[in-house]
């Protein structure tokens, strides 16, 4: 498919609140397709929410009990892959025939992850990407990803995968994500700063691909009267300004930033673009070195518990084969 139209969603999440959240994605969905979107793209954390502000009671050598009150609050809130919210967000990706890509809060027994689910316009849950590294104070409530959640979808709208806020300056999974030929490169975010758009310029001219990009619009007034956040209790406050865009690949801003309300974004992908920019520039091809440098990617899980039945080999006993 030549032409893709593609939509970002920066809006405010009904925090900590599932399934009210998942209500306002099937009615941000149907807007967006209304608008001839056939991918949707929402925030990082858009279920139930990313905690901007809090600290969860972390001091260092104590916790204090009222953030074990806000961790039970988030965990509670959060999703089950597979469960009831994502049959429902499947529901929603095949009532409005598109491509779904959502950043939740995942609950795998006692961890929180920071996920990215995917979903196919027949409903179908295509599978999800866990972020590898938590930054500063989001280690205190997520766990870490590891290889096994870094897919990269091959779609009837092209290659399609995402990478989560901060995961976007680690330069040897972005270079993983290009050898896996992305073409369509979801950035959700919570990041609203100034320098995040030159950041997608610069990922979208370096991988050649379609960067999409969405963060939140957040104020004080959308969250819990007892959310004790850092920034304080003016209901007018912002905590995130959003910033979302959607870049081509020779870094021309389709669409966006904005900064100053909720809104879907959307714009013309012209897929041709990719191999007119890979034309003098193919990252992981013809401008690659691997006779000088070369990356290996484990893509293994990598539980906490390995059984074995009969089979007495060291699951840790592979080792990379030049």
């Amino acid at each position: 498919m030549s032409i893709v139209r593609a939509a970002v969603v920066q809006a405010t999440p009904v925090v900590f609140n599932r399934e009210k959240t998942v209500e306002k994605v099937r009615a941000l969905a149907a807007d967006a397709a209304k608008q001839k979107a056939q991918m949707v793209v929402f925030p990082e954390g858009f279920i139930s929410a990313y905690p901007k502000g809090l600290d969860f009671g972390a001091r260092v050598g104590m916790r204090l009990p009222g953030g074990r009150d806000d961790f039970r609050r988030y965990w509670e809130s959060s999703v089950d892959v597979p469960g009831s919210a994502t049959e429902a967000l499947g529901a929603v990706a095949k009532e409005n025939s598109i491509y779904l890509v959502i950043g939740v809060i995942e609950r795998d027994q006692g961890t929180l992850y920071c996920t990215v689910l995917f979903f196919g316009p027949d409903g179908s849950f295509m599978g999800k990407h866990r972020k590898l590294m938590p930054t500063v104070m989001e280690r205190i409530v997520w766990g870490f990803g590891d290889g096994s959640t870094l897919p990269v979808f091959d779609t009837d709208l092209g290659r399609l995968g995402a990478v989560i806020c901060w995961e976007n300056y680690m330069p040897l999974l972005r270079t993983y994500m290009y050898s896996k030929g992305i073409q369509i490169y979801c950035a959700p975010t919570a990041d609203d700063r100034d320098t995040w758009l030159p950041t997608m310029q610069h990922i979208a001219l370096e991988g050649r691909c379609f960067v999409l990009s969405c963060c939140q619009y957040l104020t004080r007034r959308d969250c819990p009267e007892d959310y004790a956040a850092i920034q304080g209790d003016d209901p007018e406050t912002v905590l995130m300004r959003g910033g979302s865009c959607i870049v081509a690949p020779l870094g021309d801003v389709l669409a966006g930033p904005s900064y100053d309300s909720e809104t879907i974004l959307t714009a013309e992908l012209d897929m041709n673009d990719i191999a007119r920019g890979k034309y003098d520039f193919d990252v992981t091809g013809h401008y690659a070195r691997p006779d000088i440098f070369r990356l290996y990617v484990n893509e293994r899980a990598m539980p906490a518990v390995v059984t074995s039945s009969g089979d007495a080999r060291d699951p840790f006993a592979d080792e990379m084969v030049e």
